[in-house]
């Protein structure tokens, strides 16, 4: 289906149920601001490892979480087990923001998740490959949270990830247009948080928001290589500079043997707002990024099967590119600052 889809009197009506998520979203957040309930449901008290440096209290789930699970329920009932599933995880979030649970039980529910909705809907796949599968996704819902440090970032994330596979699910060779109205949504949502999270940030996601979206990203990644709307490498290069930044500081830190559960800095965006690019610049990059490669995968959905997974291979190796660049940079700042 061609781009000038996207122009048509149907594309147009899913939009609409993004403009109401955003303005939904907008606003809850903004009368939770302005009542002060904010600040009781959750706050960030920095630390030595926080970008912020003023308490910011975390509520985004708060606005997101309802807004996409009424409204999917409402507008796309195919998609309601990951629209209850992602509730289910904001509220058990929202008892870890709160109080605080055990590492066993706050993973046991995203594990619990990620395999109901595999089990629910099996793929045409062998088990071993499913089970692949499950355990990636269960990294996706756990590293959208790692990304929620700085302003703008994770909103600005979501916005164009689901942005892009709502237009995915509407210019595919099967169209999935429960798919792109559930994707709108979220996209939507996420747009009206980012109106209270770009620079200077007035709130975060906080767990109740960050993770589920990311089980979001990849129930319904899942969904849309399930029904034939997009290959399997589609959602990953959707999300890659989130995905790539966490996965590679994962692995570098368990590579040299710290606890990769611990709060840290040392997330290539972090360094970025650290060496001196600040946090609106360091979300601005990060955005490009995104909507490079996003355009790139819309593009790379109507070539030949080989060639799209060329364009996969050559993405990552600009993304790789990019992380040894800001690797370099960060040592010559810390060098820099030695000598001051």
């Amino acid at each position: 289906m061609p781009i000038a889809s996207l122009l048509t009197a149907p594309f147009l009506h899913l939009l609409l149920w993004g403009v109401l998520a955003l303005c939904a979203c907008a606003g809850i957040l903004w009368f939770l601001l302005r009542t002060g309930l904010a600040w009781r449901l959750a706050t960030d008290i920095p630390n030595d490892r926080s970008l912020h440096t003023r308490p910011t209290p975390r509520v985004g789930g708060w606005g997101i979480v309802p807004v996409v699970v009424i409204l999917i329920w409402l507008a796309a009932p195919a998609l309601w087990l990951p629209a209850l599933l992602a509730g289910l995880l904001a509220a058990l979030s929202q008892i870890d923001d709160r109080r605080g649970l055990p590492a066993r039980v706050r993973f046991g529910g995203h594990a619990a998740a990620v395999v109901a909705l595999i089990v629910v809907y099996p793929a045409a796949a062998p088990w071993w490959a499913l089970a692949a599968l499950a355990f990636l996704l269960i990294w996706l819902v756990n590293l959208y949270n790692f990304m929620d440090g700085s302003d703008g970032l994770a909103g600005g994330m979501a916005l164009f990830g689901f942005g892009g596979y709502a237009i995915a699910a509407s210019i595919s060779t099967h169209p999935d247009p429960a798919l792109a109205l559930a994707c709108l949504v979220v996209a939507g949502a996420a747009a009206g948080f980012l109106l209270f999270n770009f620079h200077p940030a007035r709130i975060f996601l906080g767990d109740a928001g960050s993770i589920p979206l990311g089980f979001l990203a990849g129930a319904l990644g899942y969904w849309g290589w399930r029904e034939g709307v997009w290959p399997i490498w589609f959602p990953a290069v959707s999300f890659s500079p989130f995905i790539g930044d966490a996965s590679v500081t994962l692995l570098k830190r368990l590579l040299r043997g710290e606890k990769f559960w611990q709060a840290h800095r040392e997330h290539y965006y972090q360094r970025l707002v650290q060496g001196g690019f600040g946090h609106a610049s360091t979300a601005r990059i990060w955005y490009l990024f995104m909507v490079a490669g996003i355009m790139l995968a819309l593009w790379a959905l109507g070539i030949a099967v080989v060639y799209q997974w060329l364009v996969v291979v050559a993405w990552a190796a600009v993304l790789v590119l990019a992380g040894l660049c800001i690797d370099r940079y960060w040592r010559r700042h810390v060098s820099r600052s030695g000598q001051s």
